[in-house]
């Protein structure tokens, strides 16, 4: 018979989830910033005062449905992107994670309409600048990573604001199909994370069967990379790395594509994780196992904001970040 301890601890699994750290953590503070369209809420996360221009800045965007403070860890169910508050404390790093508010993202599916009312590009650059003049962001390191419907958002801002980026990180999303939205014109140190059984973001691309018609078709991951890649004009060849298994049943695998060698440069990556659903990959943030029958397996073999930090912590705007087979 089941123990108590047992039943307490699988109960807990199917429902909440768990959420662990590996150290400390940053506290995440709201705050407004007046746009166009109203106020716009945001969590802030910074370290004590430093000398203006020395610190990283990263800007989470959430995905669908979600919110900044869950996407910080401050809302259900656990997020993997909240392990950014951990690495903000590790590094010394601002971080930053805007709302979307009603109606979500005018990510690079909305129309020019959406965006007029709502320009969320807008208000990222915003909150750069405001980073910039009062906590000592260096403007020359900021990145920005997005989950799903976020990262539909990030590829938009990746576009229309390059020149404010010095890399980016996209977490299961593909690009819309060429035509529909303006394309990259500014190459940029890019990584993305894809699962190939994602049931809401069809790895492949196109659209899934079951999907509404409202849902338009994507490019898939690959295609997606590739754009970017070929933007940069980075060798055909990739690096390839397998990470170690940690699934003892070997439901989920992680390859790491790395194409451009130098940290310091222009880069674009590529983690495919083979049998994974549409949940971010993490060790501390699991997700409750009645969720992952929705969305499909989270694998555990690398933590998704620590392989973004890897990637992002060396490149920087400007002449750094240029083009270096």
């Amino acid at each position: 018979m089941p123990s108590h301890a047992g039943v307490k601890a699988h109960l807990g699994a199917l429902l909440r989830g768990s959420s662990d750290s590996a150290g400390p953590v940053l506290a995440p503070v709201c705050a407004t910033l007046e746009r166009p369209e109203g106020a716009r809420r945001y969590l802030l996360a910074a370290p004590p005062a430093e000398k203006p221009g020395t610190r990283a800045l990263v800007l989470v965007l959430h995905g669908a449905g979600a919110s900044a403070q869950q996407v910080l860890g401050q809302a259900y169910p656990p997020s993997p992107l909240s392990v950014w508050l951990e690495i903000a404390a590790r590094e010394q790093l601002v971080v930053i994670a805007p709302d979307a508010g009603k109606g979500g993202w005018s990510d690079c599916f909305a129309s020019d309409a959406r965006v007029a009312v709502k320009d969320d590009a807008g208000f990222i650059a915003a909150l750069i600048d405001h980073a910039v003049a009062r906590h000592g962001a260096d403007p020359e390191r900021v990145y920005l990573i997005g989950v799903s419907r976020g990262g539909w958002m990030v590829y938009r801002a990746a576009v229309e604001i390059p020149q404010r980026l010095a890399a980016f990180s996209v977490v299961l999303a593909g690009m819309p199909l060429p035509g529909r939205s303006p394309a990259p014109a500014v190459p940029l140190p890019a990584l993305v994370f894809g699962c190939t059984a994602d049931p809401l973001i069809p790895y492949h691309g196109g659209k899934h069967w079951y999907a509404p018609p409202f849902i338009e078709p994507v490019r898939g991951i690959e295609d997606s990379v590739h754009a970017w890649r070929a933007l940069a004009g980075l060798p055909d060849t990739p690096e390839v790395l397998r990470l170690a298994a940690g699934d003892p049943r070997g439901r989920t695998r992680v390859t790491r594509y790395m194409w451009g060698q130098a940290p310091d440069g222009m880069q674009v990556g590529l983690y495919r994780i083979d049998g994974a659903g549409h949940a971010e990959p993490s060790r501390l943030k699991r997700y409750p196992r009645f969720i992952n029958w929705l969305t499909g397996l989270q694998n555990a073999d690398l933590e998704v904001a620590e392989a973004a930090w890897e990637f992002f912590r060396a490149k920087r705007a400007g002449p750094a970040a240029a083009i270096t087979g």
